[in-house]
């Protein structure tokens, strides 16, 4: 994975910048009675208005600007106009290209205003806190991928959390998908070294049960083989000389 340029990284940042303006925006319309069509044709408006290219449309032949998974569903959901119900647990995940590169982050939140429980906030909590031991980890160049996916991992075993395998992080610049893989399981000090420069989506995907997935027949979504409830978080993050910046914020 080649490394970014100086011109190159001032692009992600800013839109990095615009996407989570984008997501907290959408995250925030998340609601009973609202469906995922509305929550994406909102983000279409938006990433318009912001001058955002909405990268993961027609991506590979995806229907939708972005992800919208509910409940069981892990990942890659397409938004549908079922109507979202009183604690539904709500992923969603949008991917924009700026100035020719390419950002990616991910959210998760939960319908409606009552009472969250306590295993759905352990849930989230857990996922949410894994992404910043992830990114925690990078100390910079030379940093071990393994480094990222063990920290990962120490987090969402420590909190009850299946460990999803089939499904992992990546790098992210150039184009939606890099090379390099960041899985959220692994040993500490193994895989690929990073360099300065690069750029990589890291993604935890954690269930409240088994971390076994299926793929629906629409040949996108991807569940919990239980029907586990389900969270993601993600960020786009960039490997610096002696650390890392966060460049979906």
């Amino acid at each position: 994975m080649r490394p970014k340029t100086e011109p190159e990284i001032e692009a992600m940042r800013q839109g990095g910048h615009q996407l989570a303006v984008i997501l907290k925006t959408l995250s925030e319309e998340v609601a009973p009675g609202v469906s995922g069509k509305d929550i994406s044709a909102h983000a279409m408006e938006l990433v318009k208005k912001a001058g955002l290219q909405p990268v993961l449309l027609g991506y590979e032949g995806f229907p939708d600007i972005m992800c919208i998974s509910v409940n069981d569903a892990v990942v890659h959901g397409i938004p549908s106009k079922t109507s979202f119900k009183q604690g539904d647990v709500v992923k969603l995940d949008l991917t924009v290209g700026h100035k020719g590169l390419v950002v990616d982050s991910a959210l998760t939140v939960v319908a409606g205003d009552a009472e969250i429980p306590k295993d759905v906030q352990r849930l989230l909590d857990g996922t949410k806190k894994s992404l910043e031991a992830g990114i925690a980890a990078i100390h910079g160049e030379g940093t071990a991928i393994g480094d990222i996916a063990s920290a990962i991992q120490d987090v969402l075993e420590k909190n009850g959390l299946g460990v999803v395998r089939d499904l992992v992080g990546h790098g992210v610049g150039y184009g939606v998908h890099e090379g390099l893989e960041v899985p959220n399981y692994g040993h500490a000090g193994t895989g690929r070294k990073l360099v300065a420069g690069a750029t990589i989506a890291i993604e935890p995907m954690a269930t409240l049960g088994d971390w076994r997935v299926n793929l629906l027949r629409d040949n996108w979504t991807v569940v919990s083989r239980d029907h586990s409830l389900t969270a993601h978080f993600e960020h786009t993050v960039l490997v610096t000389e002696a650390g890392s910046e966060i460049l979906t914020v």
